[in-house]
């Protein structure tokens, strides 16, 4: 029982971890100048992709903490949209490194799925926004029930715009990120809890 209390706490917290540590690997593979197809691109991409598989349990336990609603059943929805969205990106650059032979190749192996009518809006340019778009507005629902202080806020806004500006700061972002969702893991455990609970017999 024990660890299924901590695991709703574990998820909320990895998706954030798994930008960081796609930030960090992603600066160290890049720092011999030589970044994919290989180890480096693939322990990178990796890394991000089980981040983002992390946030989908992560995004519905913080959704547990506001109260049934059509509006929160959108939220998440889109939210998930997004992610499954991005999942497939990290899984298509996975794919494109394990069949080119050098960054030329690579390259134009992602053109040639980007040519593919629809892919660069469901995959790339609008589609995947739709995961930090929703987890900004659940983050300030939770702000706005005082589940989550009024800093959680910005605070995961700069998480997301960070790198937006340059994937370099990828590492901060996902730190940002972190720190604006850490102070819902009591509630996020107390609701483990409750639902854990043995329910008493009559």
């Amino acid at each position: 029982m024990l660890a299924g209390m901590k695991r709703a706490v574990l998820y909320v917290i990895a998706g954030p971890v798994g930008i960081v540590a796609y930030g960090l690997v992603r600066l160290w593979a890049r720092s011999d100048g030589v970044y994919g197809p290989g180890l480096d691109w693939q322990a990178a991409h990796l890394v991000a992709l089980a981040g983002m598989v992390c946030f989908v349990p992560g995004v519905l336990a913080l959704s547990r903490l506001l109260p049934r609603s059509p509006w929160r059943t959108g939220v998440v929805a889109g939210t998930l949209v997004g992610l499954a969205a991005t999942m497939v990106q990290f899984g298509a650059d996975i794919v494109e490194g394990l069949l080119a032979e050098d960054r030329a190749e690579m390259s134009r192996l992602g053109a040639e799925f980007k040519d593919i009518p629809g892919v660069e809006v469901a995959f790339y340019d609008v589609v995947p926004q739709f995961f930090f778009l929703g987890l900004l507005v659940l983050t300030g629902m939770l702000a706005a029930r005082r589940r989550l202080p009024w800093w959680s806020v910005p605070l995961l806004l700069a998480g997301i715009v960070l790198p937006a500006v340059t994937l370099d700061l990828l590492p901060i972002g996902g730190l940002c990120m972190a720190l604006a969702l850490v102070p819902a893991l009591p509630l996020v455990r107390q609701q483990d809890e409750r639902a854990e609970s043995p329910v008493p017999v009559p």
